[in-house]
């Protein structure tokens, strides 16, 4: 699929197994722009707590959002980021980085989420997680510059809605 150019950088987001990781790519690939994988900036105490079945505290987070807040500020022709930013605090953090951030939402309920990674062979996020996730989840709903999506869509109409609504060219 080719698209108009946007400017700018977005941000993935939402709970374990909503999809950040595809949707990102097929984002990143659609629009010619680089995708930065949150998951790989995760410390090795983080990895090992989630891998553990402990869920990440506010604590655990900080310098893992100041990683990619940082990675955003450099971004020159723009980012795709594949991020939880499960709090309103994250999403702020990395709005202040990059001034005209954007957020697409891929909003599902939790037995979804938990089927989704269940299903996840070898991933460092346990099922047991995915409540803790929707525990930490402050809805982006309302904020500005910010897309909800049904993260249970096919991923080639998720592409090419996220796509036209970040290049203006959705349709009416």
């Amino acid at each position: 699929m080719s698209v108009r150019r946007f400017e700018g950088s977005f941000v993935v987001m939402g709970v374990a197994g909503c999809g950040k990781s595809s949707l990102g790519a097929a984002c990143a690939s659609a629009l010619g722009m680089a995708l930065v994988e949150g998951d790989a900036f995760h410390s090795q105490t983080s990895l090992q707590k989630m891998q553990s079945g402990v869920p990440l505290s506010d604590a655990d987070r900080t310098e893992w959002l100041a990683v990619l807040a940082r990675r955003l500020a450099e971004s020159s022709g723009g980012t795709v980021l594949a991020c939880s930013a499960l709090r309103r605090a994250y999403r702020d953090q990395l709005r202040r980085a990059s001034p005209g951030l954007r957020f697409v939402f891929l909003e599902l309920s939790e037995s979804d989420a938990r089927a989704r990674v269940a299903a996840r062979l070898g991933h460092v996020f346990p099922v047991s997680l995915v409540a803790s996730q929707f525990a930490t989840l402050e809805s982006p709903r309302g904020e500005p510059g910010v897309l909800t999506v049904d993260a249970l869509r096919p991923l080639e109409a998720l592409s090419a809605d996220v796509c036209a609504w970040l290049t203006g060219t959705e349709k009416e």
